[in-house]
């Protein structure tokens, strides 16, 4: 198999863990039964031995469609052939009680002949923990069991399958009205592949699966423009919610390149304060408080075991453990030869005074318009913002994890400042008991020496550290947290180098390492998506709506056919790193959110 376009892939899943589905029609990514765990397919990062699940048809003269059903995450996969076949493959996982903890977690693969009638292959080959741990096949009669010592998967169909060293293979026929269906599920370890699965059990298990997607959305309070872009994201955020902890990761991937054949790959299937805390504002802005309010149980679990001499990780695992260390697998080729593989994550060790800021706007925001927070949570918050006033002017690693060393950076000292800000004013609106004045002061002073040493004269810019002549575009979040006004000199002067340095068509790079921006990791980078809709909603608070929506615009058509954005756009337009990412989804939902409450408010008849 030749590695498929990382924009090529739809994703499913059940709430616990992700699969991302080919346009050919092959699985090539799935860790199960959670997140992080080992994977069992992964032709994604090694497409020779990996591990996949392909359902396809034989003739090679077909054409593919691929759609999600409506406001669902059940994907469609439709082959039309010249002779007039149509058939389509509904690919989706099982949707239990949120809160069980002991999911059956099934992945059900359904070929639907509509039209006609077609020849189709299947091959199911896994390749457990990574392409690591060999594994056994038994043939039984409802299907396969695929065996290792600890972990077992079973494949239960009613279709003619046949077991070779490492997979089952089989083919099979389908005219009009047709169905065929392949259910993948765990098995005990002394277990069979599971009996029945008739066409009617199917059935009912798709129905329910849509009936929660449709339930679940319906719930969103969004009803402006770019609606179906809107919901689209909101329903990736869901499916990367671990149900039974409300975390939020970053991504279902690791190890997906921001530049195809180079080095930067990273682990993203964990919970990073700052990219849960965003979608968390996100989910909030649409009407979803039951997922926020999950989320806020999560967080107030993570702030009660905080060290007091210390402050937070800035990651966790979904089950709010420390992340594990960062290892390479030397034994898989990478996306397309893009080597390292790294499983867990060395930046979980890093210093980032920044998540502060991401967490108190976070909880200001769901005390404001949700529930007030609790006294107990109140008093872990309150430590955790006293620890900041003692430790805000030490240099760190900076939002974007950078490996060059520590450094001042204006974006850690400026989500300082909203940390203190939005404890404040949770204070001052509720009389909890704090020490106000420490935070007042610290608070005055994060804000006056920003203005003093992160403006750069010369350059007319925020710059991205204390005496950097480098541009970086978190600067265009200064107005969106309310750190300045959006018509400040200083913001609009810093917004015009953006465009006129970091950023071509739409398209905004976060820092420019072509031109001297030391990051500490060789190789370039393409785009970042979720810089471009911070450009979005920056025009858009500075009341240049034109410009605002023409660029919102030119970003949805750097979505997928489904939708869907990795972390990075390349120079042609190609998907790179680790992908669906939450912070980009989350950043279309806020400037679209924003963009159009201000084109009503501008359309509105003047009094």
């Amino acid at each position: 198999m030749a590695y498929q376009p990382i924009e090529n892939y739809g994703v499913i899943g059940d709430l616990h863990s992700v699969a991302l589905v080919g346009l050919n029609g092959s699985i090539d990514w799935l860790c199960f039964p959670h997140f992080d765990s080992p994977s069992v397919f992964a032709a994604l990062l090694d497409d020779s031995k990996g591990g996949f699940f392909q359902i396809f048809p034989t003739d090679h003269q077909v054409k593919i469609k691929q759609l999600y059903l409506p406001d669902t995450n059940v994907l469609v996969t439709r082959f039309l052939l010249a002779s007039g076949g149509v058939a389509e493959l509904v690919d989706f996982m099982p949707i239990e009680d949120e809160r069980n903890l002991t999911w059956n977690h099934r992945l059900v693969r359904r070929v639907h002949m509509i039209r006609g009638s077609m020849n189709f292959k299947v091959v199911c080959q896994p390749a457990f923990n990574f392409a690591r741990t060999p594994h056994t096949l038994e043939k039984h009669t409802h299907g396969v069991v695929f065996r290792t010592e600890d972990f077992c998967l079973g494949l239960s169909t009613e279709q003619e399958i046949e077991i070779s060293d490492t997979g089952a293979i089989g083919e099979f026929s389908l005219e009009t009205g047709q169905i065929a269906n392949f259910v993948l599920h765990r098995v005990e370890t002394d277990g069979a592949a599971e009996e029945g699965w008739t066409n009617d059990q199917v059935q009912a298990t798709f129905e329910d699966t849509v009936k929660y997607w449709r339930r679940w959305i319906a719930k969103c309070t969004y009803r402006g423009r770019w609606r179906e872009m809107v919901y689209r994201s909101a329903l990736v955020l869901k499916l990367l919610t671990f149900a039974p902890t409300g975390a939020i990761i970053a991504a279902p991937t690791t190890s997906l390149p921001e530049a195809i054949g180079q080095g930067r790959n990273w682990d993203y299937r964990y919970t990073w304060i700052r990219d849960a805390s965003f979608t968390c504002y996100a989910l909030l802005q649409l009407g979803f408080d039951t997922e926020a309010a999950r989320f806020m149980g999560w967080l107030e679990e993570r702030c009660k075991t905080v060290d007091p001499k210390g402050g937070l990780q800035i990651m966790y695992t979904i089950d709010g453990q420390t992340t594990p260390e960062e290892m390479t697998l030397d034994h898989l080729a990478g996306y397309a030869n893009s080597r390292p593989v790294r499983v867990g994550n060395g930046a979980s060790k890093q210093l980032q005074l920044d998540i502060y800021g991401e967490l108190m706007d976070s909880v200001y925001l769901y005390n404001k318009y949700v529930q007030p927070i609790s006294y107990d949570q109140w008093a872990s918050l309150r430590e955790l913002m006293n620890w900041l006033c003692h430790n805000w002017q030490r240099s760190d690693d900076g939002l974007w994890e950078v490996r060059s060393g520590r450094q001042p950076f204006v974006y850690s000292r400026m989500m300082t400042w909203v940390a203190l800000d939005r404890a404040l004013r949770i204070a001052q609106k509720r009389g909890l008991p704090a020490n106000t004045l420490l935070w007042e002061q610290t608070r005055n002073n994060v804000y006056e020496e920003i203005m003093q040493k992160g403006w750069n004269e010369a350059r007319q810019c925020f710059t991205q550290y204390y005496g950097s002549d480098t541009l970086d575009a978190s600067a265009l979040l200064m107005p969106l947290v309310k750190f300045v006004g959006p018509s400040d000199p200083k913001m609009i002067a810093t917004l015009d180098r953006v465009l006129e340095e970091l950023t071509y068509d739409t398209l905004v790079y976060r820092y420019d390492v072509s031109k001297g921006a030391n990051d500490g990791l060789s190789g370039q980078e393409g785009t970042f998506s979720l810089c471009s809709f911070w450009l979005v909603e920056c025009l858009t608070r500075a009341g240049r709506l034109d410009e605002a929506r023409l660029k919102l615009e030119k970003m949805f058509s750097y979505g997928n056919h489904l939708g869907l954005y990795a972390e990075e756009i390349g120079p042609s337009g190609e998907h790179l790193g680790n992908y669906p990412q939450a912070f980009t989804h989350l950043s279309l939902i806020s400037a679209t959110f924003n963009l159009d409450r201000t084109l009503n408010n501008n359309s509105r008849p003047q009094s």
